[in-house]
Order: structure tokens, then C-alpha cells, then sequence
């Protein structure tokens, strides 16, 4: 069992490693990029990434508080689907209302991975093998796929 401040230190590490590793790549428009915090320019529109000590999870997150306007971005993500699968080469799970670790409701396109813990080092390379792909997949979708969501750009 960790204490709090270990599992702090564990989660702060690892996601400098990252952040480290995946600054030696550029997004897919050639530009230098924060991985880790990735910014897509889109008020509670974000890409999302967490593990903890059973679950790994990426996702394509919004936060909009008016499910309204969850649902608009819902019908413009379904507009992009064949190209956002075609780009991950994997079907994802959508879910149009998710209760946040905060509980509050969201909308997700995720995927998971189980079984590896971010507490474990011996589990990092794993981890960040399923992070990577991933992460640049949803950065090269976006480069071509944002402009049809600057709509909600405010």
C-alpha cells in the first residue's frame, strides 16, 4: 500500500517520462507538441489519459455542462467516426453520458487498457505502448478533423 504522497510521486513520474519520451515526436503536422497535455483549442473539449493501479484509459473527452450542447458535439463526432476509426484502426467506446471522477456528467470515445498498474515500473512499458499509438492517432485525426469543430470554439 502507498501512502498518498508516494502514489503522488509515482503518477508525477511517470508522466515526466512520458511527456519525456514522446517530446522526441512531433505532432502530425510537424509542430512540437505537450503530449501530455494535449490542447485542442476547444473549450471542454480535450484528450484524456489516466491509469491507475488496474486500468489504463484514453479517451476523447467533453465536459460541457449543458447536455445540449454535448449532444451537438456528439452528432459532429459521429459525422468524423469512419475517419476517427479508420486513423486508431480500432473501434473505441462511445458513451454519451459518463459520471466523471468528479461526478459530473461527460461524454466520452475511450479505450482501456487492463491488468497493468502505473505503480508498477515493470508495467510503464506497457503502459506507455498503449498510450503512444494511441495519442498520435487522436493528434493526427484532429489535425484534419478540428476545423469542423470550431463551431464550438467560444
Amino acid at each position: 500500500m502507498y501512502s498518498r504522497e508516494e502514489v503522488k510521486q509515482l503518477k508525477e513520474t511517470f508522466w515526466t517520462r512520458f511527456g519525456q519520451y514522446m517530446a522526441l515526436h512531433t505532432s502530425a503536422d510537424g509542430e512540437k507538441i505537450n503530449w501530455v497535455n494535449y490542447r485542442t483549442g476547444i473549450k471542454n473539449l480535450r484528450f484524456k489519459m489516466e491509469a491507475d493501479k488496474r486500468v489504463a484509459l484514453i479517451a476523447i473527452e467533453w465536459t460541457h455542462q449543458d447536455i445540449s450542447m454535448r449532444r451537438l458535439m456528439w452528432e459532429q463526432f459521429e459525422e468524423y467516426r469512419n475517419m476517427l476509426t479508420g486513423i486508431l484502426g480500432e473501434e473505441w467506446i462511445w458513451d454519451l453520458e459518463v459520471v466523471d471522477e468528479l461526478g459530473k456528467l461527460v461524454s466520452m470515445i475511450y479505450t482501456t487498457m487492463e491488468g497493468k498498474s502505473i505503480f508498477k515500473q515493470e508495467d510503464w512499458p506497457d503502459l506507455i505502448s498503449f498510450f503512444k499509438p494511441r495519442l498520435m492517432a487522436l493528434d493526427e485525426f484532429w489535425c484534419d478533423a478540428q476545423y469542423g469543430f470550431e463551431i464550438f470554439k467560444s
